[in-house]
């Protein structure tokens, strides 16, 4: 399929978003060292229904390069309330981070552009490894499988050489919009908040994630949250209290991986919790892992990042990808996960060498590709969906389970 790009690797995500969101909420408002492996064979969905959206884990959509444990699905968008519409694939799936962004130079129907105070807006998306996504902000109806989020702003990802100060770190930080970079032609932020700011954007104008740009350049701006990204979930007129990441075991490594992506928790008949245990947030919107005698209490389950990362001194880095571990043979883990409502469980997981797993190189998903994190959070990435149907209910919307924010698996 290709080669192992640095480029590909999405982390944190969660980090510059949700947690802005849970803030204000709570103030009021990766085989053996050999390189042996065995390989697994595609599987198909497991639900199937209006309901459920097909995803894959298949390498993404850069030419001769594979995005390591990325999980892809399509998107319609239209412009609202007609028949003017298009899909794009190669859009990563990402319970991570709350809304739909595009690379504008896909988009080929005429969104309405969103403004504010009279001018175009701006969007800006700030990852902790200090690159980010500019872009404006447009209007579209989004659909997926059966059902169809209307109006819904979105993010149009664009690469441009006056990205406001605020976005771009100073002009220290890396841009994300391009292809090449982003290693997808969008993302789709399914994650448990409604919009990608909330009452933080709508308060303050200091939060660096909207602009208001006339001809003469952006100024940062409060937005109120029915105009900020939406979660496109939330928008849809049922089954938008949360969805479920359906994905089968992977042995080692897979060429490509077939799952669902199910919208809705107890609205259907093939979205039950089932004997899922549910994990609520703290005041800052996650949960905490204990890993080696230390609690993490930022810690988060999030299938926009690539692998299991976290902070482990005694496990060797790989000499040629800092992003990844290489230890001298096969590691066998265990954390346990507890969240606010007390909930608890121990998590097993292999870390094996990353430079030994990327020989393969027609693999996709990787089981056991893991990284260092000195952050302070836990990251249960895309690993961790593997073989688990893992729940994320939306903030404010009711549940079996009970209202959201959780997790669930």
């Amino acid at each position: 399929m290709g080669t192992i790009t640095g480029s590909s690797v999405r982390r944190f995500l969660i980090a510059a978003i949700l947690a802005l969101s849970a803030a204000l909420a709570a103030c009021g408002g990766g085989s053996s060292s050999s390189g042996s492996s065995s390989t697994s064979s595609p599987t198909p969905p497991t639900s199937s229904g209006s309901n459920v959206q097909a995803i894959e884990v298949n390498g993404g959509p850069v030419p001769n390069s594979i995005y390591p444990n990325g999980v892809f699905t399509s998107v319609t968008i239209c412009v609202p309330g007609s028949s003017s519409c298009q899909t794009i694939d190669g859009v990563l799936v990402d319970t991570g981070s709350v809304g739909l962004r595009l690379l504008s130079s896909l988009v080929t129907v005429s969104l309405p552009a969103a403004t504010i105070d009279g001018n175009p807006m701006g969007n800006c998306v700030q990852f902790v490894d200090n690159s980010y996504l500019w872009g404006s902000v447009a209007t579209a109806d989004v659909k997926l499988s059966g059902e169809t989020a209307s109006s819904t702003p979105i993010q149009m990802i664009s690469a441009a050489a006056n990205v406001p100060s605020p976005c771009s770190s100073g002009g220290s930080g890396t841009d994300d919009g391009t292809l090449e970079t982003l290693g997808a032609n969008g993302i789709i932020g399914v994650g448990p908040y409604l919009q990608d700011c909330g009452a933080a954007c709508a308060q303050s104008a200091s939060i660096g994630l909207y602009y208001s740009c006339p001809s003469s350049g952006c100024t940062e701006v409060t937005v109120p949250a029915s105009q900020q990204v939406q979660n496109p979930v939330s928008l849809f007129a049922s089954d938008n209290n949360g969805v479920i990441v359906e994905l089968p075991s992977v042995s080692g490594t897979a060429q490509t991986l077939s799952g669902s992506l199910v919208f809705g928790i107890g609205t259907q008949s093939n979205n039950g919790l089932g004997s899922a245990q549910i994990y609520t947030f703290n005041q800052m919107g996650y949960f905490d892992t204990k890993f080696n005698n230390t609690d993490y209490g930022e810690s988060f389950i999030d299938s926009g990042s690539n692998a299991y990362f976290f902070a482990d001194s005694s496990i060797t880095v790989c000499p040629d990808d800092q992003f990844f571990f290489c230890p001298a043979s096969t590691l066998s883990l265990s954390a346990t996960n507890t969240g606010a409502n007390g909930t608890s469980s121990t998590v097993s997981f292999d870390v094996a060498n990353a430079d030994s797993l990327f020989t393969n190189s027609t693999a996709s998903a990787y089981a056991t590709l893991a990284g260092p994190n000195t952050a302070g959070m836990f990251d249960w990435g895309l690993p961790f969906f593997y073989g688990r149907n893992v729940y994320t209910a939306i903030e404010t919307r009711s549940t079996p389970g009970g209202t959201g924010p959780y997790w669930a698996y």
